[in-house]
């Protein structure tokens, strides 16, 4: 990667897909928690939750038997934090700390409880772990839904590939199509039926994902809608090339895309660089991407990702948003300072020097900005 003034030019820096780029921040799971706990207990809400110093909410839960960890059970009430108001039975993590154990709780019936006891332990094999969480997709306890999405939303794409045999095509289809499914899942669904409608050998199974898929973009709403970025990907990962011309001819990869279309567009496309390669081209990605590069809406990211892609044949198209688009727009200047920057043709170096006799100020301050700060 080329150097600016001893400085990594940080605007292109790569950001490898390590998990689900289409879940959303899904937290802590709770295998995570029970493995990393000293001691997980069973016990009961002995009274109301409260503030305490800190401002937390605390609770007094009564332990009754344990999980995991300690093999005797405390004697007494165990003060715990509490994310919501515990009523009725919890499960308490615990925890050594210099100043004396510490206790977390969250509210939990008999299933979330099994649940928790039987989870895959942390350190198996990421595939054989999702096997056993994809049964409990949008599972009846909202707990136990919410926790095989964490799972899965944590999960390396790779690792959730392995498993794509695992996933029933029809739920899919249908918890797709479902409105009153948390539409972040429904990004992940699109992938996952992306997934099993490249694997199958039927040609039933596949035209029928396919045009769930189809179904799924062409659904009419804003622009804003969480979760189409997942969609897109679920087109890409399902058809590959052909899934691309589709969106191409869908109008979603072009100038005038709807800004928040066009952002999941871009989402998409980053996926597919960074893990369909072996289906889709990365040429084909970065010409899909430079049909981006006129629109406002990510006209900077746009060409953040060509330099990325080291789509040098843009060159004079991306200098052109300087005066286009980066007049209004500094995180279009600084993108364009940064794509020069890297661009190794000679008409690069002319641009550069174009624009800093014809604005060596404004050129200053966006070269600048796309070196980053001094490491």
């Amino acid at each position: 990667m080329p150097l600016i003034g001893g400085t990594v030019v940080w605007l292109l820096i790569a950001h490898a897909a390590a998990a689900c780029p289409f879940c959303g921040p899904v937290g802590r799971s709770l295998a995570d928690r029970r493995d990393t706990a000293d001691a997980v207990l069973v016990g009961d809400a002995t009274g109301d939750a409260s503030r305490g110093a800190d401002g937390l909410l605390v609770q007094p839960l009564a332990p009754l038997t344990v999980l995991r960890g300690a093999a005797d059970v405390p004697a007494g009430v165990v003060e715990c934090r509490v994310s919501e108001p515990v009523t009725g039975t919890g499960i308490l993590f615990g925890s050594r700390d210099p100043a004396g154990p510490r206790w977390e709780a969250i509210a939990a019936d008999e299933a979330l409880i099994a649940h928790v006891a039987a989870a895959p332990a942390v350190e198996e094999p990421a595939a054989r772990r999702l096997r056993w969480f994809a049964g409990r997709l949008e599972h009846a306890n909202p707990a136990i839904a919410a926790d095989a999405f964490t799972e899965f939303g944590l999960a390396p794409f790779e690792a959730v590939r392995e498993v794509a045999d695992a996933f029933d095509p029809n739920q899919l289809q249908t918890w797709l199509a479902d409105p009153r499914v948390d539409r972040r899942r429904r990004g992940f669904y699109a992938v996952a039926l992306g997934m099993a409608t490249a694997a199958t050998s039927q040609p039933t199974d596949r035209s029928g994902g396919i045009a769930a898929l189809h179904a799924a973009v062409e659904e009419a709403g804003d622009d804003l809608r969480a979760g189409y970025d997942g969609i897109l990907a679920g087109v890409l990962v399902a058809e590959a090339e052909a899934g691309l011309d589709y969106l191409q001819g869908q109008g979603l990869v072009a100038n005038n895309t709807r800004p928040g279309d066009a952002k999941h567009s871009l989402a998409a496309l980053r996926f597919a660089w960074e893990c369909l390669a072996d289906s889709i081209p990365r040429d084909r990605v970065a010409e899909a991407t430079a049909g981006l590069l006129d629109n406002p809406a990510v006209a900077a990211d746009a060409a953040v990702d060509l330099a990325r892609y080291e789509r040098w044949s843009e060159v004079d198209r991306v200098a052109a948003l300087w005066q286009s688009l980066g007049r209004d727009d500094p995180l279009v200047r600084r993108a364009v300072a940064g794509y020069l920057e890297a661009c190794p043709l000679p008409v690069a170096a002319s641009h550069r020097e174009g624009l800093a006799a014809s604005d060596p100020e404004a050129w200053a301050a966006a070269r600048a900005a796309a070196a980053g700060p001094a490491r």
